[in-house]
């Protein structure tokens, strides 16, 4: 396949003949695009989840974490502690390598996404609609819920709560991973999916329309106008901060349906109500301030180092 035929296969804009048409106007940056996208995005996604996995560690700790004698945690600073005494000061990266192996599908789906349906519907000025903003980014949700985010946190889960055993069955990514197909199949691998897509169809709903309104504010009648990094950072710091509160809930018994205890939920209703008939209320807000602190700073990561690695490819490669 040579790279004109790959750049049309990846390119979310190939929609400039249809957009045209319609009277809308069409991205800017040739064929290219796409492919730049996927490269931008998944350097994006290494260098943030390198920085945040901790918090992701213990937010995922603390959310399996039950009541009872089966409770191992009391708190961020001692689920800290405990982990890097047992584990070393590396076992706060357990897990990491999946988020690593799945950095570039998942950043290359949710971008391509959003760009392939801001395309359908942007207008002249390159604006988008309150709307038009969330189902978009709703769209990107599902669409990397499905295709990268539902493996990759699945496994991400069932290695964490391996460590949480006496004795961890897992010797590394790919023994891992070995084991659970094995085991379960293919399906091994995929729990969770209706929780996941409901987490990242809301996550992404939220984050795009928080963003692209914060943006558009910013710009005011000059849609052409540039948004500063430093700017583009904190826009996204309130726009994975409104994401977080939004649907922790359903974050919690995502966590719970791809975990290794997780032939006790029937589906993912049946999860919740157990959580809340047993735990109450409070336990779908588990884990909320370590993954404000990662979401946040995620969130902010992602659009100044995409938005800046964009800006580069699109000086040195035209």
């Amino acid at each position: 396949m040579t790279p004109s035929h790959l750049s049309s296969f990846v390119n979310p804009y190939n929609l400039r003949p249809w957009l045209h048409e319609n009277g809308a106007a069409a991205p800017t940056g040739g064929s290219n695009k796409g492919v730049k996208g996927i490269i931008a995005g998944g350097i994006t996604g290494g260098i943030e989840i390198c920085i945040t996995f901790p918090t992701e560690y213990v937010k995922t700790q603390l959310q399996l974490d039950e009541k009872g004698a089966a409770k191992q945690y009391n708190g961020i600073a001692d689920c800290v502690k405990k982990t890097v005494k047992n584990h070393g000061f590396f076992g706060l990266y357990r897990g990491l390598s999946v988020l690593l192996y799945g950095s570039i599908p998942k950043s290359a789906v949710r971008f391509g996404a959003f760009e392939t349906f801001k395309g359908w519907v942007v207008q002249p000025d390159g604006s988008l609609s309150p709307g038009n903003r969330l189902l978009c980014g709703l769209g990107a949700g599902v669409s990397e819920a499905i295709f990268a985010v539902t493996p990759m946190e699945t496994i991400k889960v069932k290695f964490i709560n391996d460590q949480r055993s006496g004795s961890p069955r897992f010797r590394g990514f790919f023994h891992g991973v070995g084991v659970i197909i094995k085991e379960q199949g293919i399906g091994g691998v995929y729990k969770g999916l209706t929780a996941t897509i409901m987490k990242q169809g809301s996550n992404q709903a939220i984050r795009f329309f928080v963003m692209e309104s914060l943006k558009d504010m910013y710009k005011g009648e000059d849609k052409k106008k540039a948004v500063p990094k430093w700017l583009v950072g904190i826009f996204g710091a309130v726009a994975g901060a409104a994401s977080v509160f939004g649907n922790t809930p359903l974050d919690v018994v995502k966590t719970r349906m791809q975990g290794l205890e997780a032939s006790k939920y029937k589906n993912t209703l049946d999860c919740a109500i157990k959580i809340w008939k047993n735990e109450g209320a409070f336990a779908f807000y588990k884990g909320t301030v370590p993954r404000l602190g990662r979401v946040c700073l995620d969130v902010a990561i992602t659009f100044m180092i995409y938005d800046s690695f964009m800006d580069l490819f699109n000086k040195v490669w035209p």
